[in-house]
């Protein structure tokens, strides 16, 4: 009976939100769907509480043969993801109320919501890549909401990284169905040993990792993070930074070979690209002026984290098993932490009507989650310490490889320089708007949905027991001076920082802004070449149609047959579909022979 409600759960989690929205296209529904969009998440937060790790559900009609399962991975994510839903659908009805666009926003959140569900609990290709898909597009709505000129331009950069992401991910699932078993109906469960084996490997590779590494923020790939965050909805920038960015990571877990074989060049890579970006983003963060540009940046720092731990993973396969669950654990806190982060930017102006203690109880609860970021909080440390001794196992590693702990203890100091750049940016906004000017008191969704995504970010670990979580937690007293001593030296720099220091004036987006100019004075270029070329051409025309008629000119073919008039203005068309039948030819061919 147990297994037959987790088979339901595991149908109904990613096809609710999808049944609701089809709810929503019926006038005279559309008022309540969009009351209980919220808890379109509770039967996926349900499932990851109760449900039995090992469940699956056969539909064979959907798609090529969808399969959904949960297990142990994937119930950790499940849990934190549908918490910030909850969470966040809750507080969007304190933020929305009023808002004319408020149905289609809550529209495309359903949608978001469905495939970010459908990609944790697919275990076929073919449905998690649909559903990686429909979260992406989708949330471009959620990204230019307000329609602003910002937005809009955030949302281009979205809607170009998020094509080329999706172009990268398909490319790479197929070249890995292909090496596998089953090419037509291949289960995620095949691509890691389909990869390992495959004579394409380091191509596929490069398609996978680049494709899930522009939603997981991987450096040169993280462009759009700070230009979305800051212009989206605050509900939406917490599922952007606290769930979707997960899907990235997700995507890793699901289809490398960990474990398979050793692959130290891009094991290599991919921490030094992790380290880039732990403190590279921590360095640009902290010059940023804006709340949720600086928690962007922190995201950005953070992934690099987890990505230092995959490419562990990938240079040294004998630590995947202790690796594997520090990484879900990490991003379950991660997610947790800074979804609560960025549901606070619309709790502070709370702040400016409170006095005493109420005023400075609301500050600790604010500050709390960024003390779990930084490491001296429970899940902090629980993180932290559980990604640190899967590093330090004992094996024959690099001589490099002794340092990692300790780089993960100085970006730490990057982590706590930005949550107190985070903080300091929102007191300043209260104190530039005056003592006396009145700020609209918080609504009572937005309180709930707040402190919800707050208490499952401190006492999570507590709650749910199957987490894994490493021996000697709470913190054994002999980790206490690595958690403490990186905090403490964060909140020194801040001070010194915000005392002697001015910030650089570093954009939101960074390398994106001289990329665009360079693109726009090589597109300026190019249009004045290609003018000058056409201006030539245009001259011997000009010359012969003043020139006399002469006796060639008298004996000159009559023009073409509309027919043909017609072929020649769509030469370029009828070259691609010509190309593009031959592919298909040529594919079909190799599908029949096979």
């Amino acid at each position: 009976m147990d297994r037959a409600i987790d088979a339901f759960g595991l149908v109904l989690a990613p096809t609710l939100p999808l049944a609701m929205m089809l709810a929503w296209c019926v006038p005279g529904w559309r008022c309540r769907i969009e009351c209980w969009t919220p808890w379109a998440a509770l039967p996926a937060l349900l499932l990851a509480l109760s449900g039995a790790p090992g469940v699956s559900v056969h539909l064979d009609a959907l798609l090529f043969g969808t399969v959904l399962a949960l297990d142990e991975v994937s119930r950790v994510f499940l849990a934190f993801t549908a918490l910030l839903w909850l969470g966040a659908g809750l507080y969007s009805h304190g933020t929305l109320a009023g808002d004319d666009r408020a149905s289609g926003f809550r529209l495309l959140w359903l949608a978001t919501m469905a495939g970010n569900f459908g990609l944790i609990l697919a275990r076929d290709v073919a449905s998690f890549y649909a559903s990686f898909a429909l979260m992406s597009f989708a949330a471009y709505g959620l990204v230019i909401h307000d329609r602003s000129r910002a937005a809009l331009h955030a949302g281009r950069v979205y809607l170009a990284m998020a094509v080329i992401g999706e172009g990268l991910i398909i490319a790479g699932l197929l070249l890995a169905a292909d090496a596998s078993a089953a090419p037509k109906a291949p289960l995620l469960a095949d691509l890691p040993g389909a990869i390992a084996a495959s004579s394409r490997r380091d191509l596929t590779m490069v398609c996978l990792l680049a494709g899930f590494g522009v939603k997981a923020g991987l450096p040169l790939l993280h462009m759009w993070l700070p230009l979305a965050h800051p212009v989206a909805p605050v509900p939406a920038s917490a599922v952007l930074s606290g769930a979707m960015i997960k899907a990235g990571l997700l995507g890793w877990l699901n289809t490398l070979p960990f474990g398979a074989l050793a692959l130290p060049q891009w094991g290599g890579a991919l921490i030094a690209l992790g380290l880039f970006a732990a403190f590279g983003a921590a360095a640009i963060g902290i010059q940023q002026h804006k709340p949720k540009t600086v928690l962007a940046y922190s995201s950005i720092s953070q992934m690099g984290l987890i990505t230092i731990g995959v490419g562990a993973g990938l240079h040294q396969p004998v630590l995947w098993p202790v690796l594997g669950p520090a990484i879900a654990l990490y991003a379950l806190h991660h997610g947790l932490a800074k979804g609560a982060l960025f549901l606070g930017v619309g709790v502070a102006p709370a702040l400016a009507s409170l006095q005493g203690g109420r005023r400075r109880a609301l500050w600790v609860a604010l500050a709390l989650p960024g003390l779990a970021l930084a490491g001296p909080m429970v899940s902090g440390a629980a993180a932290k310490i559980s990604l640190k001794t899967a590093l330090d196992a004992g094996i024959v590693t690099p001589a490099w490889w002794q340092h990692l702990p300790l780089a993960l203890n100085l970006a730490a100091i990057g982590t706590t320089a930005l949550i107190a750049r985070y903080l300091w940016l929102l007191a300043h906004g209260l104190r530039a708007s005056g003592p006396h000017e009145r700020h609209p008191a918080p609504a009572a969704a937005l309180w709930l949905g707040w402190g919800l995504v707050l208490a499952a970010s401190v006492a999570g670990l507590i709650l749910l027991p199957w987490v894994p979580v490493p021996a000697g937690l709470p913190p054994d007293p002999a980790y206490l001076p690595d958690l403490v001593w990186p905090a403490l030296l964060g909140v020194a720099l801040a001070v010194f920082a915000a005392r002697r220091l001015r910030a650089w004036p570093v954009p939101a987006g960074d390398v994106l802004i001289p990329l665009l100019r360079l693109i726009r004075a090589g597109a300026v270029q190019a249009t004045r070449v290609l003018a000058g070329m056409r201006a030539r051409l245009a001259r011997p025309r000009r010359q012969a149609a003043q020139a006399p008629a002469t006796r060639t000119d008298a004996i000159a073919p009559p023009p073409g047959s509309p027919l043909e008039l017609a072929m020649r203005r769509h030469a370029a068309l009828l070259f691609v579909l010509l190309v593009a039948a031959s592919v298909v030819l040529v594919l079909a061919w190799l599908a029949a022979a096979r």
